[in-house]
This record gives structure tokens, C-alpha cells and sequence, in this order.
């Protein structure tokens, strides 16, 4: 672990949860974009099983593009998206969202591939099924101009939508005392070299499962550790202290497509201006809870005054 410790609890008064008021926080999200392709239906399919759906909606998503998103628009953090999209109409689609967002999207590369694309079937009580063809997601990099602007942020966020080697030259760019934080999604195993440079690790409790079992095992691995519960909140795990439960926000679930991807991206903002990890997985909280009361992904994502009167 290179990084800076995960700023501990303090106080600011005036400031919501001991953040700067006056900070902005540069975030850097090196991830994947997908065109979503999301349809409702009745129930999820069984194995061997066609069922009929309502209408298809096809919009922006991808981890990266989603956390980028809600980093700028909910965490109110100065964003870069690093990640590669193809030459065609997808995006342009993601192109126009991130930019509306307030997202800087001057170093995302164009591939000699489809931009990725996710199939997502959406149940009646919000639960998702997705499948992602990645497209090119498969051709990020860390070239001289990603690096440098790596440089300039408190914190790097990243997912697993992209290949390894991209989010260990992400970590190995940032500037000593910035925060690496990896959202283990989709699960997979990671290499020791990948373990040694995180500062955060956050995953939800099927993603703890595959990596260690139980989550609080993960402190063996790195510094701190958040593990998302959906509805019921977040738990945050830090060495050397207690656990601190997080309750989640009552709203009404209409889908939960890229509700964890708001959480991060304004867990990273919040981290970003200099609140602690409680403060910050409290903020992420209400972000995400807000996500689920509307369709889509990028779309759901909540404005910055919004989040704040959730956490008020």
C-alpha cells in the first residue's frame, strides 16, 4: 500500500461531515462504458426459458461511466473518466452523458471495437439480472496523458469491467499520498501485486465471499474496507477500529441498476474533499438510495443538493 491512510473521523463546523466546504476534490474513474440494454419482465428466466418482457431502453452505463457520473454530479468532485469507446453511435450516447454530467471525458481513447454493451433484465421489485459484452472495455489504457492527469487526484477509483494490468497501472501513476480505491465488480480474483497497492476495497457481500470468505478478513489485505448491504446500508471496516454500521435510506425501489455504481463515485468525491470514511460511506448511502427510485443507471443518478438532503 502506497496511498495515504483513509482520512480519519474529524470536524469542520459548518462542513457536512467534517469535508471542506470550499474543496471541489479531483477524482479520476478508470473504468468501462456500456450501452444498456434493459428490458422489464415478470420474473427472471429460468435456465432454457423465454419469457416475454415490456419495452427495451437503451441507455448509458458501465461501471466506470456510471461512478464517473455520480462522482461529478452527486459528489460535486472535479471528474475525469479514463476508458475506451468505440467508433460508433454507443458513444456518442456516453459521450453526451458524461459530458452533461460535468465529466471531463478528454482522455477517453476511441478502439477498433463495438462500445461495450450490457443486456439487463429488470424484475418487478428492482433486482437485476446483466450480462456484459465488453467490447472496448478491453482496450483501456494508461498511456503518458492518463498518467499525468492520474497525477493530479486525491483519489483513483477503479472496477473490474476492465483488465487488471489497466487498474494496476491507475494505482501505480497516482501521486504519493492519493487514495486507491478499487470496487472488486464484477468478482474476481486479484493478483498479490494488484493487493499490495490498494487503499480501499469496496465490495458488496457476495464479492467479500469470493475474495476472503468472511469480510473482515479483507483487513488482512488492505487498509479499510467497505461492504455494501443494498437496502440495509454499509458496513465500514478499518484496521485497528471498530466496525461501523451504516443504516441505509427507506425509499421506494423501482431499479437497482447502478445503485452501487453511485455509492462509489460519490464515496470517492466524498473522500476526495476530505471527509472521513464513515462520513463519506454515509453520504454514498443516501446517493445510492436515491439511484434506485428511478430507471436507468447514469440517469438515476442524483444531483449533489439532492444527496445533501438525504444527509441533512
Amino acid at each position: 500500500m502506497t496511498g495515504r491512510p483513509v482520512p480519519e473521523d474529524r470536524t469542520a463546523p459548518g462542513a457536512p461531515e467534517g469535508a471542506d466546504p470550499t474543496a471541489v476534490g479531483r477524482v479520476v474513474v478508470v473504468g468501462s462504458a456500456n450501452v444498456d440494454l434493459a428490458v422489464d419482465v415478470p420474473r427472471p428466466p429460468r435456465a432454457g426459458e423465454t419469457i416475454l418482457g415490456d419495452r427495451l431502453r437503451r441507455s448509458p452505463g458501465g461501471k466506470g461511466a456510471n461512478q464517473a457520473v455520480a462522482a461529478a454530479l452527486a459528489g460535486g468532485a472535479d471528474t475525469t473518466f479514463v476508458g475506451a469507446l468505440g467508433e460508433d453511435e454507443g458513444a456518442d450516447l456516453l459521450l453526451v452523458s458524461l459530458g452533461g454530467a460535468g465529466v471531463r471525458t478528454d482522455l477517453v481513447e476511441r478502439a477498433d471495437a463495438p462500445t461495450g454493451t450490457a443486456f439487463i433484465t429488470v424484475a418487478p421489485d428492482g433486482e437485476n439480472a446483466i450480462v456484459v459484452a465488453p467490447g472496448a472495455n478491453e482496450h483501456v489504457k494508461i498511456g503518458a496523458a492518463q498518467a499525468e492527469r492520474i497525477a493530479e487526484a486525491e483519489v483513483v477509483l477503479a472496477q473490474l469491467e476492465i483488465p487488471l494490468d489497466v487498474v494496476a497501472a491507475a494505482a501505480a501513476a497516482r501521486k504519493t499520498g492519493a487514495l486507491m480505491v478499487l470496487n472488486a465488480a464484477p468478482s474476481r480474483d486479484l493478483p498479490d501485486s494488484l493487493w499490495e497497492v490498494l487503499d480501499l476495497l469496496v465490495v458488496n457481500e457476495h464479492e467479500a465471499a469470493d475474495l476472503a470468505g468472511e469480510p473482515e478478513r479483507l483487513l488482512e489485505r488492505v487498509p479499510a474496507v467497505v461492504v455494501t448491504l443494498g437496502g440495509e446500508g454499509c458496513v465500514v471496516l478499518q484496521k485497528d477500529r471498530d466496525p461501523v454500521r451504516i443504516p441505509g435510506v427507506r425509499v421506494d425501489v423501482v431499479d437497482t441498476t447502478g445503485a452501487g455504481d453511485t455509492f462509489c463515485g460519490v464515496l470517492a468525491a466524498a473522500l476526495a474533499r476530505g471527509e472521513d470514511l464513515p462520513g463519506a460511506a454515509r453520504r454514498a448511502t443516501a446517493a445510492g438510495a436515491l439511484a434506485v427510485t428511478r430507471p436507468g443507471a447514469q440517469a438515476a443518478v442524483p444531483t449533489e443538493a439532492e444527496v445533501a438532503g438525504k444527509t441533512s
